[in-house]
């Protein structure tokens, strides 16, 4: 199982993606898309699970939903936008990686065996860690995120 995790592309996607991405299950996007050009790309890659973003236009904020729970090869991921309002009051006992995006900051960090992921942004970078996505892959050890700056 391997999956492709981005957020805040708004309305622009880096061609070092379609390399990046290349033989990925699917791909979530944790939300502010910008476009559904966008998303159109990115299904040229593998299948993508999108939520919308709090500056995503009505017309696409519309489409998507606000928060999707998707199961990849046996891997139950929960994604949403903002991590304060995806997990409130608490995380559902199936999860095992919850993305969100929102800071534009990648982080990774594995909490009462359940995965907090941030794939950063993949066009508007912040504090200085570039434009970033993040891979998930199941090893025989369990699960391993990496990130990629583009």
């Amino acid at each position: 199982m391997r999956v492709g995790v981005i957020s805040d592309t708004h309305g622009m996607l880096p061609a070092s993606v379609h390399e990046v991405f290349a033989g990925v299950d699917r791909i979530l996007h944790a939300g502010d898309v910008g476009s559904a050009a966008i998303l159109a790309e990115l299904e040229m890659i593998a299948p993508v699970t999108a939520v919308c973003g709090n500056t995503d236009p009505p017309g696409l904020a519309f489409a998507l939903p606000a928060r999707i729970s998707v199961a990849v090869g046996g891997v139950r991921f929960l994604v949403g936008h903002i991590l304060g309002e995806l997990v409130h009051p608490a995380v559902p006992a199936d999860v095992d990686v919850v993305v969100f995006g929102h800071t534009h900051i990648p982080t990774a960090e594995a909490r009462n065996g359940v995965w907090y992921l941030n794939p950063g942004s993949a066009s508007r970078s912040r504090g200085g860690h570039g434009h970033t996505v993040a891979i998930v892959e199941g090893t025989a050890g369990g699960l391993e995120v990496r990130f990629v700056t583009l």
